[in-house]
This record gives C-alpha cells, sequence and structure tokens, in this order.
C-alpha cells in the first residue's frame, strides 16, 4: 500500500496538527504523559523512522522523500528480519500502562509486523505475482510532485533508474510459479512502464535546467533501464504458453483467505460471517430495488406490463435507465465538472467540513497503473503538505466501442454521480485529506483498508439522505444498484477464493443478480482474480461505520449532530473502525 523521518520532524508533524477535528486520541503534551505513554511516543517516533528506511517506496507515497534516490529491491529476508527486530521492542512496551490512544496504535503496529512477518513466510507474493514487480510509481511520483526543484528530482530520479536493471533481475529470480493473471497485469502495466521511461523522462529533461552532459547521463540510463524493462516483458511473454496450459491458481485459498482477512480488514467478524451477512444484505437491496421499479414502472413503460420475473423486471428498468450517460470523450470532463457541485452540496448541508488549501485535480490514470480499477485516489501523505491530491480515471474513448458503451451504461447520469461521491466528495478524498490532520502519525501511516473504502461506502449513502439528487426514485435505484455491487464484491470475492467460484458463475452473480454491465461485470471478476480480500473491505467498513453512527445517535438522541459524528470519526486517521469504535463509544459525545 503505502511505506524516514527523523525524531524531530516526526515532533514538529505531532505539533503542527490543527485541533479542529479534536481526535481525544491525540497524544498528551509532554508534561502530561505518563511514563509509560512517554517511552511509546520515543518508540513510535524511532519506528516510523525505521519503516521509511525499509520501505523507501512507502516514503515516497507518504510524502517523505529521504529515501527518494534509493530504489528498494523486494527481499523478503530482510523484511522479516525488520518485524522480528521491531516486535521484539514492541513487546517491551506494556499496552496496559498506555493511553487509550497508544493502545490503539501499538495493536495497529502489532499487526503491521506481524502482517510483514506472514507475507514473507506464507504469502510470498513476490514468487507468483509478477504484477507486485513495477518500478513506476516511485518514478512517476518523483516526476510529478513538486517537493522539490526538478533537477533534483530528476537526479534522484537518475539514481533509480541506475538500479532498475538490477530490480528486475531480482524479479526474474524470484519468480518461480506465477499464475496466467498476474503474469498478464504485469505484462500490460510494464508496458505503460516503458512509456514513463520514455516520454515522461524526456518532457522532464526538456523542462530542466540540467547540463546537457548530465541530461544524456539519465537518457543513458533511461535507456538501460527500458531495455531491463523490456527484458521482463519478454520473460514474462515467454512464458505465458506454458502458463496457459499449467500455471499457480490465483485462488489463495481459505486458510491464506482468512489470515489476509484478519491482518487487512481487522474486524471481530470471520470472512464467513461477513460473507452470510453480505448474503442477507443482497436480498434486502433486491426487495428495496423492486419496490422502487413497481413505483417507476408506469412512467417509463406505460403502456406495458412489468414482466412476473422480479429480476427481469429490475433488470429492464435499469437497462432504460443506463441510456442516460455521457459521451466517451467527455467522461472524465464530466467527473471535473461534477466535483464543484459536491463541494458546494456538502457545505451549504454542513455535511463535513472540506479543507480549501487542498484542491482536487482530475486526471487520466497513468498508463503504469491502468487495468486494476477504473477510478482511483492519489492522496498525499501526512508527511508532505504541498503536492495536489489526483483523481485517476481511465479514459474511455481509446476503448473499443463496445466496451466504451458498456461501461458508459454502467457509469451512467446518476452512477457518475456516485462514483464521484465515492473517490472524491465527500469520499475518499475528502476522507484522507482528515488523516493526514490526525494527530498520530501511526493511524494515518498503517491505514486499514476497511474503514478507507467503509467510509467512502458511508458518504455515498449520506449524501443520498441528506437529499442529493432530489431523492428522485431514479437516483435510489441506481443508488441501490451501487450498493448492491458493493455487497456483491464480498461474495464474489470469497467464493472465488474459498468456494472455488468459477468465471460462469461469477458472471451470473455479477451480470443477472446485481443487474452489472458486461465491462464491469468483467473489470470485477478480473480484480478477483488479481486481488484478493480488498472487494471484501468495502461492504465489511461501511456495515461497522453505519451500526456506529446508529448507536451514536441512539445514545445522543435529540442532541446527535451529523456534521460532529462524521469529524470526529475522520479524526482517528485510518484507523480499523472497531478501534474507533471502542473509543468514541467510551466518550461522552453529547458533552461536546
Amino acid at each position: 500500500m503505502r511505506h524516514a523521518i527523523t525524531a524531530a520532524i516526526l515532533a514538529g508533524f505531532l505539533a503542527a496538527q490543527p485541533a479542529a477535528a479534536a481526535d481525544k486520541t491525540a497524544a498528551p503534551q509532554s508534561s502530561q504523559l505518563t511514563p509509560a505513554d512517554a517511552g511509546f511516543e520515543v518508540f513510535k517516533q524511532s519506528f516510523v523512522d525505521a519503516l521509511f528506511d525499509q520501505f523507501p517506496d512507502w516514503g515516497l507515497e507518504v510524502g517523505q522523500y529521504r529515501g527518494a534516490a534509493r530504489l528498494a529491491i523486494p527481499d523478503p529476508a530482510s523484511d522479516r528480519a525488520f518485524a522480528q527486530k521491531w516486535l521484539a521492542q514492541l513487546a517491551r512496551q506494556p499496552q496496559v500502562k498506555l493511553s487509550g490512544a497508544n493502545r490503539i496504535d501499538r495493536a495497529m503496529i502489532d499487526n503491521f509486523l506481524r502482517r510483514k512477518i506472514w507475507e514473507a513466510d506464507s504469502f510470498r507474493a513476490g514468487e507468483w505475482d509478477a504484477s507486485d514487480w513495477n518500478v513506476g510509481e516511485g518514478i512517476s511520483l518523483l516526476l510529478t510532485r513538486d517537493y522539490a526543484p526538478l533537477d533534483a528530482r530528476l537526479m534522484a530520479v537518475s539514481e533509480r533508474l541506475a538500479k532498475v536493471p538490477d530490480y528486475y533481475a531480482a524479479a526474474r529470480r524470484s519468480l518461480r510459479r506465477p499464475t496466467l493473471e498476474h503474469t498478464r497485469l504485469a505484462i500490460r502495466q510494464s508496458r505503460g512502464v516503458l512509456e514513463l521511461l520514455h516520454a515522461s523522462i524526456e518532457e522532464a529533461l526538456a523542462a530542466s535546467s540540467l547540463p546537457a552532459a548530465r541530461c544524456d547521463d539519465i537518457r543513458a540510463r533511461a535507456v538501460l533501464a527500458r531495455q531491463a524493462v523490456a527484458a521482463w516483458i519478454a520473460d514474462l511473454q515467454s512464458r505465458l504458453p506454458l502458463l496457459e496450459r499449467e500455471a499457480r491458481s490465483f485462488r489463495i485459498g481459505s486458510a491464506l483467505y482468512a489470515q489476509k482477512f484478519a491482518f487487512e480488514i481487522q474486524t471481530d467478524m470471520t470472512p464467513k460471517q461477513l460473507y452470510s451477512e453480505a448474503q442477507v444484505e443482497k436480498e434486502r437491496l433486491l426487495a428495496h430495488m423492486d419496490a422502487l421499479t413497481r413505483e417507476l414502472w408506469p412512467k417509463y413503460f406505460p403502456n406495458q406490463a412489468s414482466p412476473a420475473a422480479r429480476s427481469e423486471r429490475i433488470g429492464k428498468l435499469i437497462d432504460v435507465l443506463s441510456e442516460n450517460h455521457v459521451a466517451a470523450s467527455d467522461f472524465v470532463p464530466e467527473v471535473k465538472r461534477q466535483i464543484p457541485r459536491l463541494e458546494q452540496w456538502v457545505r451549504d448541508h454542513d455535511l463535513v467540513a472540506l479543507d480549501p488549501d487542498k484542491p482536487l485535480q482530475v486526471r487520466e490514470t497513468p498508463a503504469h497503473k491502468r487495468g486494476v480499477a477504473g477510478a482511483s485516489i492519489d492522496a498525499p501523505g501526512p508527511d508532505d503538505p504541498a503536492p495536489t491530491p489526483r483523481y485517476n480515471g481511465e479514459p474511455q474513448d481509446a476503448q473499443p466501442p463496445a466496451t466504451q458503451e458498456s461501461t458508459l451504461r454502467e457509469y451512467n447520469y446518476w452512477m457518475l454521480q456516485i462514483l464521484n461521491i465515492h473517490e472524491a466528495v465527500p469520499g475518499h478524498y475528502v476522507q484522507l485529506i482528515y488523516a493526514n490532520r490526525s494527530p498520530s502519525l501511526i493511524k494515518s501511516l498503517l491505514a486499514n483498508g476497511a474503514m478507507i473504502e467503509g467510509w467512502a461506502v458511508y458518504a455515498e449513502r449520506m449524501m443520498l439522505e441528506s437529499g442529493w439528487g432530489d431523492q428522485a426514485p431514479e437516483m435510489w435505484l441506481i443508488y441501490s444498484k451501487w450498493a448492491l455491487r458493493v455487497v456483491c464484491n464480498t461474495i464474489l470475492d470469497y467464493s472465488v477464493h474459498n468456494l472455488g467460484m468459477t468465471e460462469a458463475q461469477a458472471m451470473r452473480l455479477l451480470r443477472e443478480d446485481a443487474f452489472q454491465q458486461e465491462a464491469e461485470a468483467r473489470e470485477k471478476w478480473h480484480r478477483a482474480q488479481v486481488s484478493q480480500v480488498q472487494l471484501a473491505s468495502y461492504y465489511s467498513g461501511f456495515a461497522a461505520i453505519r451500526a456506529l453512527r446508529e448507536e451514536v445517535k441512539r445514545r445522543e438522541g435529540a442532541a446527535f449532530v451529523l456534521k460532529r459524528f462524521n469529524e470526529r470519526f475522520l479524526s482517528y486517521g485510518n484507523a480499523p473502525v472497531k478501534y474507533i469504535r471502542s473509543a468514541m463509544l467510551s466518550t461522552d459525545l453529547s458533552a461536546r
């Protein structure tokens, strides 16, 4: 996901955070610290410092550039030794004597370190997931983030380029029994890396003031780096014929899935319990969609009786509504047009405070990142206050006509609004800005995916509840289809990796039960093949956040204020929802 800073820098960061969100998990002033908490603060500072030394690319992602010039070659043995060393030091920090805030931080650090050992010893993705090997993101960040003058950033790029041949030599040694699906993804993304290492570097060199000789040196290193990437692609392509006949399965199986689920989701539920709950929610959503369909049927089919089968009548109405969509060439521009409207709505309805100093930039997804999700957010980390958050959207006008139409029908007039709420306002973009302001750097850095995805799904529902979409039944129907997608993500992910769900079964679930367009269903099947557990994070997080809100509303009664709840929740950074719940319900919120 994301991965040093000196103790002085960390202390300055913590001291500089605004008090607006008033997170009671914040560390007290040094004069108020107990001996245990004082010692743990020192421990955390040392841990974060070492963390970015071990994972310099993670440092880049969160805005720490001390290791910008270092391209680290993945080394499971080194990661294991790092985790074991810090687990031993963590054991000397007794949980019982720490404040509530630091107990959460301690639990998150413990989970992170144990996960690193598990990844090195049991999961071993570098041996079978070829897409794990990719130098593109670090170089892209150095070229696009204005944290330093361009000339300095290009020199850091140059140092990284020099290590690219060694990086891919290690990749070829490590990749032992790859899956076909991850190999194909790696080929696609590596072609994007080739583009980055040529066009993007040339563009940066043309804009720089480096001496001609220095530019020539960088170009020479870029040529060798491209040769290494091209050789990597050729090696992967040479494996395809054998992989198409005999390859490791992309399914990780029940044991690994349960372990990965525990590390990533960090909930008290088991995967099977979440799967069962999702099945119940799926039926509830379908019943609601049927009621909306019956209400809307006379409007769209005034002289036609509705089909007897529930799925047929819902699907037929959704098909008609899906015809209302933008042109392929207008997809990304329409995203840009909607963001200011969403921001104004959030302000007018007092849902959550926005940060005008962090405007969101919408751009086309860089080529080296395409092929996994149609939209995503690149948000600067807590140690990087300057760069602009970016909303990545995959352009549609380069797709074949049939794929274009299928995708645009999926992201129709109503669905595109929900997508932008989820990814941007008040979804991921807003939540990650708040996370960067959390007084606890640990809560921001060791991010819990279920909390992050859960907030974005919660934000969709909150916006419609506030009146976005004018309470139109069409909006609620398409939103319900989106919510059904969230639920089916969990069902799909669990079924694929635990129950051996086939492609045909997955397509029936997505196309017939969830009413997804062909392109969307194919993309989701692909995601289920090349990722694990992440698809389950949406529903898990949403259900937990919504349950917490309802509990707080029950406790506060008439004194409940939605904005106060939202900002209070967001003030805990990216901590797992179960820890946020425990902290929020242990305080007297109505007194705030």
